[in-house]
């Protein structure tokens, strides 16, 4: 069950919404667990108990390093965290990775069984978060959760379960014991979810078809122009779809008394490799800073090792969305971007607070190439696509297909329509964040419920009448 959906939008979350308000304070937590545990199970019945399983295990794990450190017993404490994060990366290795490792193996000359399971929709996700509450506690930044029932609807919150974003338990701490749900809350979530149904509906996915054109099997009939036009268009479509994606998560957890934290702020109006991931997917790049990069040392330690340290979050980062080497080649190439900032920044220093108008425009120019390179292989892994198939998507950005001319092509025809053209507009304008304010009027004014109220209305319809598209981000 998705989102955009007909069936969730028309039954689950009219039924859930009535339900919930019905029930009182004291039985709203159970019709919320109740209902993600449905909506997971929906598309993944098998997969649901993998996922409590893991609940129960880190619950359990949580509870014993609270024990540990209350009676000062560092050690023990260290021993339960390590049960506890091993249970679930292994479970993540196991799932996700382990047909990729058994492949590679073999290539190797190594026999190695294929374990030949499928990928539980959302487990990158609930197992970071898993992860990041476990480590918390033994940090002492939170208590251990004594209810399981709290801690399974932290963990199975349905909107941001199978696709982020990836929330800390101490963001939602508070919520899960107490939370109000008021009427202005439920109005102001639904505008935000209606805006990230449009840009979902109307936006990402009419892009996507003239990306899924350019990135077709047979490269030798796509001219250049249709390659840059494609790739372009894919770098809008994800953007537009995992935000979007975001915007309605965020939105449904203000529905229900949560305040979720953002994830996109705006990442294509970035001057530099650093600071579009410092917009880009933000509770993502938080996690591994967090968890991985200071660990490891972070930037203290001179040079070279913070280039080691980022070029082993961002090899992991890539990893982390999807067992195949053009995701690894992707992260590399991030790290390598963020790298070579920091050495010619003047030693890590950062940028001025503000640039000139040029060095901006040159800035934000040069982001914008580094990035659309970064999305060739990074589609081609979401294709099922190899390295190679990448290398000759960009050498045909490079050197043109004298095969074909863009107007001999019937590709071109197809994919390039008036809907596109449009769409490819208003991405861009949403894409940077003075048009997007200039489109969208101040939260609670009369404009600005007006324009909601027909975006989640026209979004909603075409949703109805569409065929399903699933988040791109399901699949990592």
């Amino acid at each position: 069950m998705v989102f955009s959906s007909p069936l969730f939008l028309a039954l689950f979350l009219p039924t859930l919404l009535a339900a919930y308000a019905a029930a009182g304070n004291r039985f709203r937590n159970a019709v919320l667990l109740a209902a993600s545990l449905l909506f997971y199970a929906w598309g993944e019945p098998k997969a649901v108990f993998l996922m409590l399983a893991l609940v129960l295990a880190d619950w359990l794990s949580g509870l014993a390093i609270g024990r540990a450190m209350a009676a000062g017993r560092g050690r023990a404490a260290d021993v339960a965290l390590a049960a506890g994060v091993a249970a679930s990366l292994g479970a993540l290795a196991l799932f996700k990775y382990g047909s990729f490792a058994s492949q590679n193996l073999r290539l190797l000359g190594i026999p190695a069984p294929d374990p030949g399971l499928a990928l539980p929709i959302g487990i990158s996700f609930y197992v970071f978060q898993c992860v990041s509450y476990l480590v918390d506690v033994r940090r002492g930044a939170v208590p251990a959760e004594r209810s399981f029932s709290a801690f399974a609807l932290y963990v199975s919150l349905f909107p941001q379960l199978v696709a982020g974003p990836i929330v800390r338990y101490e963001t939602v701490r508070g919520a899960l014991d107490d939370r109000p749900f008021r009427a202005d809350d439920v109005a102001c979530g639904l505008a935000r979810f209606g805006r990230g149904l449009a840009k979902k509906v109307l936006l990402a996915d009419t892009l996507g078809s003239v990306a899924d054109a350019a990135f077709a099997p047979d490269l030798s009939t796509v001219p250049q122009a249709m390659a840059w036009a494609g790739l372009v268009c894919y770098a809008l479509q994800i953007f537009l779809d995992f935000s979007g994606y975001s915007d309605m998560a965020i939105g449904l957890g203000r529905v229900f008394g949560f305040r979720f934290p953002e994830n996109f702020d705006h990442p294509y109006c970035s001057t530099s490799v650093r600071e579009f991931w410092r917009r880009w997917h933000m509770t993502l790049s938080s996690w591994f800073r967090d968890y991985l990069y200071i660990p490891l040392g972070g930037s203290r330690r001179g040079a070279w090792r913070t280039a080691r340290n980022l070029w082993i979050v961002f090899a992991l980062c890539g990893l982390w969305h999807g067992a195949s080497w053009c995701f690894v080649a992707w992260g590399l190439w991030h790290g390598l971007g963020l790298v070579a900032g920091r050495f010619l920044s003047r030693g890590g220093k950062a940028a001025p607070a503000r640039l000139s108008a040029p060095a901006a425009l040159a800035g934000n120019l040069g982001t914008w190439l580094f990035v659309l390179v970064g999305w060739i292989p990074f589609k081609a892994g979401t294709d099922g696509r190899s390295l190679a198939y990448a290398a000759r998507y960009l050498r045909l950005l490079v050197a043109g297909n004298p095969a074909v001319s863009l107007s001999s092509s019937r590709l071109w025809a197809d994919s390039a329509t008036a809907g596109a053209a449009v769409a490819f507009a208003f991405a861009l304008l949403v894409s940077y964040p003075g048009p997007a304010a200039r489109l969208l009027p101040r939260e609670g004014s009369r404009a600005f419920w007006a324009v909601s109220f027909v975006l989640f209305a026209v979004a909603y319809l075409f949703a109805m009448t569409s065929s399903y598209s699933p988040f791109l981000y399901f699949r990592f």
